[in-house]
């Protein structure tokens, strides 16, 4: 299998339109794809980041996946990135809670870790698991 990615980490916000913005703004990703409720629900958003992408809805929805995420805690989503310390200043500057500033890892990445308004745990690193394939 070739292009796409295959895994697409799904985030549920109670303000997943705020969320948005800080991941774009604050963490560079870029938006593919916004749908929208008529009462202002985001049903379904995609934002890319490299060749990988996450999926972002709001808390509240109909439907099934929405159902069983309502209660669902904090996730924690892991970003391969080029310039660790160049983003960790981005995040920094749009206010995000810095978990663990840029630090260089026994395994050879550099990481930093942040969390966003509603407890997800963001870490962007230099580390690209070979899975083979």
């Amino acid at each position: 299998m070739t292009g796409a990615p295959s895994i697409y980490p799904t985030v549920l916000y109670k303000d997943a339109k705020a969320a948005i913005r800080t991941l774009k703004d604050a963490f560079g990703f870029r938006e593919v794809s916004l749908y929208e409720s008529e009462d202002g629900y985001v049903e379904h958003c995609e934002l890319a980041c490299g060749n990988g992408a996450v999926m972002v809805g709001s808390h509240g929805r109909e439907g099934v996946f929405a159902k069983v995420m309502a209660n669902a805690g904090p996730v924690g989503v892991y970003v391969v990135v080029d310039d660790v310390d160049a983003l960790h200043a981005r995040a920094v500057e749009h206010g995000v809670e810095i978990l663990m500033p840029p630090t260089d890892q026994d395994y050879g990445s550099r990481d930093f870790m942040a969390r966003d308004a509603e407890g997800n745990v963001w870490s962007f690193g230099t580390y690209t698991p070979d899975i083979g394939g």
